[in-house]
Protein backbone atom coordinates (compact mmCIF):
# COMPACT_ATOMS: atom_id res chain seq x y z
CA UNK A 1 0.00 0.00 0.00
CA UNK A 2 2.58 2.59 1.00
CA UNK A 3 5.68 2.89 -1.95
CA UNK A 4 8.93 4.10 -0.21
CA UNK A 5 9.68 7.33 0.58
CA UNK A 6 6.28 8.38 1.26
CA UNK A 7 5.09 11.88 2.48
CA UNK A 8 3.95 12.10 6.07
CA UNK A 9 2.46 14.78 8.27
CA UNK A 10 3.14 15.26 12.05
CA UNK A 11 0.34 17.31 13.59
CA UNK A 12 1.22 19.56 16.82
CA UNK A 13 0.60 22.46 18.90
CA UNK A 14 1.33 26.00 17.71
CA UNK A 15 4.85 26.90 19.10
CA UNK A 16 5.84 23.30 19.05
CA UNK A 17 6.54 22.78 15.21
CA UNK A 18 10.42 23.22 15.54
CA UNK A 19 11.53 20.97 18.16
CA UNK A 20 8.83 18.61 16.33
CA UNK A 21 11.12 19.04 13.41
CA UNK A 22 14.71 18.52 15.37
CA UNK A 23 12.41 15.12 16.73
CA UNK A 24 12.19 13.75 13.27
CA UNK A 25 15.32 14.93 12.07
CA UNK A 26 16.68 12.68 14.80
CA UNK A 27 14.48 9.99 13.56
CA UNK A 28 16.31 10.30 10.28
CA UNK A 29 13.45 11.99 8.58
CA UNK A 30 13.83 13.35 5.12
CA UNK A 31 12.93 16.83 3.58
CA UNK A 32 10.82 17.78 6.53
CA UNK A 33 9.59 20.82 6.03
CA UNK A 34 7.57 23.57 8.85
CA UNK A 35 4.18 24.32 8.54
CA UNK A 36 1.61 26.16 11.14
CA UNK A 37 0.76 23.04 13.49
CA UNK A 38 2.27 20.81 11.63
CA UNK A 39 5.45 19.01 9.80
CA UNK A 40 5.61 17.31 6.68
CA UNK A 41 8.33 14.65 5.89
CA UNK A 42 9.25 11.66 4.24
CA UNK A 43 10.54 8.29 5.14
CA UNK A 44 9.84 4.55 5.14
CA UNK A 45 7.26 2.58 7.18
CA UNK A 46 10.20 2.09 9.91
CA UNK A 47 10.50 5.75 10.21
CA UNK A 48 6.34 5.42 10.04
CA UNK A 49 6.25 3.14 13.26
CA UNK A 50 9.26 4.81 14.98
CA UNK A 51 7.52 8.32 15.04
CA UNK A 52 4.41 7.12 16.76
CA UNK A 53 6.74 5.52 18.82
CA UNK A 54 9.07 7.96 19.83
CA UNK A 55 7.60 11.41 19.08
CA UNK A 56 7.64 13.14 22.03
CA UNK A 57 5.92 16.64 20.77
CA UNK A 58 3.52 15.60 17.78
CA UNK A 59 -0.71 14.56 18.68
CA UNK A 60 -1.20 12.02 15.31
CA UNK A 61 0.72 11.13 12.03
CA UNK A 62 -1.29 11.24 9.20
CA UNK A 63 -0.06 9.57 5.77
CA UNK A 64 -1.78 11.44 2.90
CA UNK A 65 -2.90 8.73 0.64
CA UNK A 66 -4.69 10.72 -2.37
CA UNK A 67 -4.82 14.26 -3.42
CA UNK A 68 -7.19 15.89 -6.55
CA UNK A 69 -8.98 18.68 -7.10
CA UNK A 70 -13.14 19.06 -6.89
CA UNK A 71 -16.06 21.19 -8.54
CA UNK A 72 -18.97 20.31 -5.83
CA UNK A 73 -20.07 17.16 -3.87
CA UNK A 74 -20.84 14.73 -6.35
CA UNK A 75 -17.11 15.23 -7.53
CA UNK A 76 -15.63 14.32 -4.16
CA UNK A 77 -18.04 11.76 -3.59
CA UNK A 78 -17.13 9.73 -7.49
CA UNK A 79 -13.07 10.61 -6.54
CA UNK A 80 -13.53 8.72 -2.95
CA UNK A 81 -15.38 5.89 -4.23
CA UNK A 82 -12.21 5.48 -7.16
CA UNK A 83 -9.70 4.53 -4.66
CA UNK A 84 -9.31 1.00 -3.79
CA UNK A 85 -10.27 1.04 0.06
CA UNK A 86 -10.26 -3.15 -0.41
CA UNK A 87 -6.84 -2.70 -0.71
CA UNK A 88 -6.30 -0.72 3.02
CA UNK A 89 -9.19 -2.40 5.08
CA UNK A 90 -11.47 -5.44 5.78
CA UNK A 91 -15.07 -5.21 5.01
CA UNK A 92 -15.55 -6.57 8.51
CA UNK A 93 -13.48 -3.67 10.36
CA UNK A 94 -15.13 -0.38 10.98
CA UNK A 95 -14.15 3.22 10.23
CA UNK A 96 -14.47 6.87 10.47
CA UNK A 97 -13.89 10.25 8.69
CA UNK A 98 -12.43 13.30 10.06
CA UNK A 99 -13.05 16.10 7.71
CA UNK A 100 -11.11 19.71 8.25
CA UNK A 101 -12.78 22.01 5.04
CA UNK A 102 -11.98 25.60 4.37
CA UNK A 103 -13.16 25.45 0.77
CA UNK A 104 -16.64 27.09 -0.17
CA UNK A 105 -18.26 23.96 -1.74
CA UNK A 106 -19.19 23.67 1.86
CA UNK A 107 -21.02 25.12 4.79
CA UNK A 108 -19.68 23.10 7.57
CA UNK A 109 -17.29 19.62 7.52
CA UNK A 110 -20.11 17.26 8.00
CA UNK A 111 -21.32 16.92 4.50
CA UNK A 112 -18.36 16.39 2.73
CA UNK A 113 -17.68 13.71 5.86
CA UNK A 114 -20.76 12.22 5.17
CA UNK A 115 -20.17 12.03 1.04
CA UNK A 116 -16.87 10.40 1.42
CA UNK A 117 -18.54 7.80 3.92
CA UNK A 118 -21.26 7.08 1.25
CA UNK A 119 -18.90 6.57 -1.26
CA UNK A 120 -16.67 4.19 1.09
CA UNK A 121 -19.21 2.25 1.87
CA UNK A 122 -20.93 1.82 -1.65
CA UNK A 123 -17.95 1.01 -2.87
CA UNK A 124 -17.33 -1.91 -0.61
CA UNK A 125 -21.22 -2.70 -0.99
CA UNK A 126 -20.74 -3.20 -5.11
CA UNK A 127 -17.82 -5.45 -4.44
CA UNK A 128 -19.05 -7.38 -1.02
CA UNK A 129 -22.63 -6.87 -0.82
CA UNK A 130 -21.72 -5.64 2.31
CA UNK A 131 -20.59 -2.42 3.64
CA UNK A 132 -17.98 -1.43 6.68
CA UNK A 133 -19.92 0.03 9.56
CA UNK A 134 -19.39 3.82 10.71
CA UNK A 135 -17.75 3.35 14.48
CA UNK A 136 -17.37 7.37 15.92
CA UNK A 137 -15.56 6.28 19.23
CA UNK A 138 -12.95 3.69 18.43
CA UNK A 139 -13.09 2.93 15.20
CA UNK A 140 -10.08 0.15 13.09
CA UNK A 141 -9.60 2.87 11.02
CA UNK A 142 -9.69 6.91 11.10
CA UNK A 143 -9.35 8.76 7.72
CA UNK A 144 -9.06 12.57 7.52
CA UNK A 145 -10.06 14.48 4.95
CA UNK A 146 -8.93 17.87 3.93
CA UNK A 147 -10.39 20.23 1.28
CA UNK A 148 -8.99 23.64 1.19
CA UNK A 149 -9.64 26.89 0.23
CA UNK A 150 -8.55 26.15 -3.20
CA UNK A 151 -10.99 23.09 -3.76
CA UNK A 152 -8.23 20.81 -3.38
CA UNK A 153 -9.08 17.54 -1.72
CA UNK A 154 -6.53 15.18 0.49
CA UNK A 155 -7.19 11.87 2.05
CA UNK A 156 -5.02 10.95 4.25
CA UNK A 157 -5.35 7.97 6.49
CA UNK A 158 -4.39 8.03 11.09
CA UNK A 159 -1.66 6.21 11.28
CA UNK A 160 -2.11 7.24 15.05
CA UNK A 161 -5.35 6.17 16.04
CA UNK A 162 -5.55 7.76 19.42
CA UNK A 163 -3.90 10.89 20.10
CA UNK A 164 -0.40 10.08 20.75
CA UNK A 165 -0.29 12.42 24.54
CA UNK A 166 -2.10 9.89 25.08
CA UNK A 167 0.80 7.70 26.86
CA UNK A 168 -0.75 5.05 27.98
CA UNK A 169 1.49 5.32 31.26
CA UNK A 170 -1.81 7.78 33.04
CA UNK A 171 -3.12 5.89 36.33
CA UNK A 172 -4.94 9.17 37.99
CA UNK A 173 -5.09 12.88 36.86
CA UNK A 174 -5.13 16.06 38.65
CA UNK A 175 -7.72 18.87 38.19
CA UNK A 176 -6.30 20.54 35.59
CA UNK A 177 -3.37 18.71 34.50
CA UNK A 178 -1.34 19.69 31.54
CA UNK A 179 -1.15 17.42 28.30
CA UNK A 180 1.82 15.29 27.81
CA UNK A 181 2.91 16.70 24.36
CA UNK A 182 2.83 19.98 25.86
CA UNK A 183 4.49 19.40 28.53
CA UNK A 184 7.56 17.45 26.56
CA UNK A 185 7.40 20.35 24.55
CA UNK A 186 8.16 22.64 26.97
CA UNK A 187 11.26 20.64 28.47
CA UNK A 188 12.42 20.40 24.82
CA UNK A 189 12.24 24.29 24.54
CA UNK A 190 13.58 25.16 27.68
CA UNK A 191 16.83 23.50 26.42
CA UNK A 192 17.55 21.38 29.62
CA UNK A 193 20.52 19.37 29.07
CA UNK A 194 19.21 16.09 30.59
CA UNK A 195 21.87 16.09 33.79
CA UNK A 196 21.38 19.25 35.59
CA UNK A 197 18.19 18.98 37.99
CA UNK A 198 14.75 19.30 37.27
CA UNK A 199 11.81 20.55 39.55
CA UNK A 200 8.45 21.23 39.25
CA UNK A 201 7.48 23.56 42.07
CA UNK A 202 3.94 22.41 40.87
CA UNK A 203 3.83 18.86 40.22
CA UNK A 204 0.39 18.01 40.45
CA UNK A 205 0.09 14.75 39.23
CA UNK A 206 3.58 14.48 37.67
CA UNK A 207 2.72 14.83 34.12
CA UNK A 208 6.30 17.36 33.38
CA UNK A 209 8.11 15.12 35.89
CA UNK A 210 7.17 11.58 33.84
CA UNK A 211 7.98 13.30 30.47
CA UNK A 212 11.26 15.11 31.68
CA UNK A 213 12.41 11.50 32.83
CA UNK A 214 11.55 10.11 29.95
CA UNK A 215 14.12 12.37 27.68
CA UNK A 216 16.58 12.18 30.58
CA UNK A 217 16.74 8.66 30.10
CA UNK A 218 15.60 8.18 26.42
CA UNK A 219 12.30 6.14 27.05
CA UNK A 220 10.18 6.27 24.18
CA UNK A 221 7.08 7.99 25.36
CA UNK A 222 4.40 5.71 23.41
CA UNK A 223 5.82 2.38 24.92
CA UNK A 224 3.06 1.83 26.61
CA UNK A 225 0.84 2.13 24.16
CA UNK A 226 -1.45 -1.11 23.25
CA UNK A 227 -2.73 0.43 19.95
CA UNK A 228 -1.79 2.12 16.97
CA UNK A 229 -3.98 3.19 13.97
CA UNK A 230 -1.62 1.49 11.74
CA UNK A 231 -2.14 -1.72 13.57
CA UNK A 232 -5.16 -2.16 11.67
CA UNK A 233 -3.85 -1.70 8.20
CA UNK A 234 -3.83 -4.27 5.86
CA UNK A 235 0.05 -3.49 5.43
CA UNK A 236 0.77 -3.35 8.93
CA UNK A 237 4.09 -5.53 9.75
CA UNK A 238 4.09 -6.86 12.60
CA UNK A 239 7.67 -8.34 12.62
CA UNK A 240 9.31 -4.84 11.97
CA UNK A 241 7.02 -3.07 14.70
CA UNK A 242 7.90 -5.29 17.43
CA UNK A 243 12.05 -5.09 16.35
CA UNK A 244 11.79 -1.48 16.63
CA UNK A 245 9.47 -1.50 19.93
CA UNK A 246 12.23 -4.32 21.63
CA UNK A 247 14.98 -1.59 20.01
CA UNK A 248 13.34 1.44 21.89
CA UNK A 249 13.46 -0.95 25.23
CA UNK A 250 16.83 -1.93 24.63
CA UNK A 251 18.13 1.70 24.05
CA UNK A 252 16.83 3.16 27.32
CA UNK A 253 20.23 4.55 29.22
CA UNK A 254 18.94 5.41 32.68
CA UNK A 255 21.57 7.66 34.91
CA UNK A 256 21.54 9.32 38.41
CA UNK A 257 20.01 13.02 37.01
CA UNK A 258 17.64 14.47 39.70
CA UNK A 259 14.22 15.29 39.17
CA UNK A 260 12.18 16.07 42.16
CA UNK A 261 8.46 17.59 42.10
CA UNK A 262 6.95 19.63 45.04
CA UNK A 263 3.50 19.43 45.94
CA UNK A 264 1.16 21.06 48.77
CA UNK A 265 -1.50 18.23 48.41
CA UNK A 266 -0.65 14.71 49.69
CA UNK A 267 -4.01 13.54 47.13
CA UNK A 268 -2.60 14.75 44.73
CA UNK A 269 1.32 13.58 45.23
CA UNK A 270 -0.81 10.49 45.57
CA UNK A 271 -2.02 10.38 42.17
CA UNK A 272 1.66 11.32 40.97
CA UNK A 273 3.29 8.32 42.21
CA UNK A 274 0.54 6.28 40.90
CA UNK A 275 1.70 7.65 37.36
CA UNK A 276 5.12 6.99 38.37
CA UNK A 277 4.50 3.35 39.17
CA UNK A 278 2.50 2.73 36.27
CA UNK A 279 5.80 3.37 33.88
CA UNK A 280 8.36 2.25 36.18
CA UNK A 281 9.71 5.19 37.06
CA UNK A 282 8.60 5.96 40.47
CA UNK A 283 12.29 5.37 41.89
CA UNK A 284 13.81 7.66 39.44
CA UNK A 285 12.03 11.20 40.80
CA UNK A 286 11.64 12.28 43.78
CA UNK A 287 8.59 14.25 45.56
CA UNK A 288 8.27 16.70 48.87
CA UNK A 289 5.04 17.82 50.33
CA UNK A 290 5.77 20.96 50.48
CA UNK A 291 4.37 24.65 49.80
CA UNK A 292 6.82 25.94 47.13
CA UNK A 293 7.99 29.02 49.59
CA UNK A 294 8.87 26.46 51.96
CA UNK A 295 11.15 24.27 49.81
CA UNK A 296 14.68 24.72 49.47
CA UNK A 297 16.62 23.06 46.90
CA UNK A 298 19.57 20.44 48.22
CA UNK A 299 20.97 20.21 45.09
CA UNK A 300 23.62 22.57 42.52
CA UNK A 301 21.38 24.86 40.24
CA UNK A 302 19.69 23.45 37.44
CA UNK A 303 16.38 24.36 36.12
CA UNK A 304 13.11 24.54 37.51
CA UNK A 305 9.68 23.96 34.90
CA UNK A 306 6.14 24.81 36.21
CA UNK A 307 2.72 25.07 35.80
CA UNK A 308 1.49 27.01 38.19
CA UNK A 309 -2.36 27.78 38.60
CA UNK A 310 -3.41 30.66 36.25
CA UNK A 311 -5.99 31.83 38.40
CA UNK A 312 -9.19 29.88 36.56
CA UNK A 313 -8.68 27.27 39.13
CA UNK A 314 -8.30 29.26 42.58
CA UNK A 315 -9.81 32.23 42.62
CA UNK A 316 -8.68 35.73 44.24
CA UNK A 317 -5.15 34.74 45.92
CA UNK A 318 -3.77 34.25 42.30
CA UNK A 319 -1.56 37.92 42.42
CA UNK A 320 -0.48 36.75 45.60
CA UNK A 321 1.02 33.74 44.19
CA UNK A 322 2.92 34.91 41.90
CA UNK A 323 4.13 37.44 43.94
CA UNK A 324 5.10 34.96 46.17
CA UNK A 325 6.54 32.38 43.74
CA UNK A 326 8.88 34.98 42.66
CA UNK A 327 10.41 35.97 45.69
CA UNK A 328 11.06 32.36 46.35
CA UNK A 329 12.94 32.80 43.18
CA UNK A 330 14.97 35.28 44.28
CA UNK A 331 15.53 33.96 48.07
CA UNK A 332 16.07 30.06 46.97
CA UNK A 333 17.00 29.45 43.65
CA UNK A 334 20.10 31.76 43.10
CA UNK A 335 21.97 30.14 39.94
CA UNK A 336 18.96 28.40 38.20
CA UNK A 337 17.19 28.93 35.29
CA UNK A 338 13.11 29.14 35.78
CA UNK A 339 10.73 28.28 33.18
CA UNK A 340 6.44 28.62 33.87
CA UNK A 341 3.52 28.32 31.74
CA UNK A 342 0.62 30.75 32.30
CA UNK A 343 -2.82 32.20 30.80
CA UNK A 344 -2.51 34.90 33.21
CA UNK A 345 -0.54 37.42 31.69
CA UNK A 346 -1.90 39.88 34.74
CA UNK A 347 -0.44 37.54 37.16
CA UNK A 348 2.96 36.85 35.36
CA UNK A 349 3.42 40.62 36.24
CA UNK A 350 3.36 40.07 39.63
CA UNK A 351 6.35 37.72 39.57
CA UNK A 352 8.83 40.94 39.73
CA UNK A 353 11.33 39.65 37.34
CA UNK A 354 12.38 40.51 34.01
CA UNK A 355 11.95 37.33 31.63
CA UNK A 356 15.08 36.74 29.72
CA UNK A 357 12.13 34.89 27.14
CA UNK A 358 8.63 34.69 26.29
CA UNK A 359 7.34 32.33 23.33
CA UNK A 360 3.76 31.51 22.91
CA UNK A 361 2.23 28.62 23.35
CA UNK A 362 -1.69 26.95 24.15
CA UNK A 363 -2.61 24.95 26.62
CA UNK A 364 -5.82 23.36 25.31
CA UNK A 365 -7.42 26.65 23.81
CA UNK A 366 -5.81 28.86 26.36
CA UNK A 367 -3.28 30.98 25.05
CA UNK A 368 -0.16 30.81 27.14
CA UNK A 369 3.18 32.38 27.60
CA UNK A 370 5.79 30.27 28.35
CA UNK A 371 8.47 32.63 30.13
CA UNK A 372 12.16 31.96 31.46
CA UNK A 373 13.65 33.53 34.36
CA UNK A 374 17.41 33.77 34.70
CA UNK A 375 18.50 33.51 38.38
CA UNK A 376 22.06 34.40 38.51
CA UNK A 377 24.08 34.48 41.70
CA UNK A 378 23.11 37.06 44.43
CA UNK A 379 19.92 37.68 42.96
CA UNK A 380 17.65 37.90 46.37
CA UNK A 381 16.21 40.82 46.54
CA UNK A 382 12.52 40.34 47.73
CA UNK A 383 9.64 41.43 45.62
CA UNK A 384 9.01 44.33 48.05
CA UNK A 385 12.27 46.03 47.73
CA UNK A 386 12.78 45.19 43.95
CA UNK A 387 11.24 47.86 41.10
CA UNK A 388 11.64 44.69 38.40
CA UNK A 389 10.82 45.64 35.08
CA UNK A 390 8.23 42.66 33.71
CA UNK A 391 7.63 43.67 30.03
Amino acid sequence: MLEKPFTMVAKTSFGLEDVAAEELAQLGAQQIEKGIRSVSFKGDKALLYNANLWLRTVNKLLVPIHQFPIKDSDDLYNQIKKMEWENIFDVDQTFFIDAVVSSTLFNHSQFPALKAKDAIADRFREKFNRRPNVEKFNPNIKINLYINQKNSCVVSLDSSGDTLFKRGYRESRSEAPIKEDLAAGMILLSGWDKKAPLIDLFCGSGTILIEAAMIAFNIAPNLKREEFGFFNWKDFDNQLFNKLKDEAITNRKFSNTRIIGVDNSGRVLGMCRANLKSIDLLDKVSLKISDFQDYTPSTEPGIIISNPPYGERIGDGIEALYTDFGDTLKQKFSGWSAWIISSNMEALKNVGLRPSKKLKLFNGSLECKFVQYEMYQGTKKTHKTENAVND
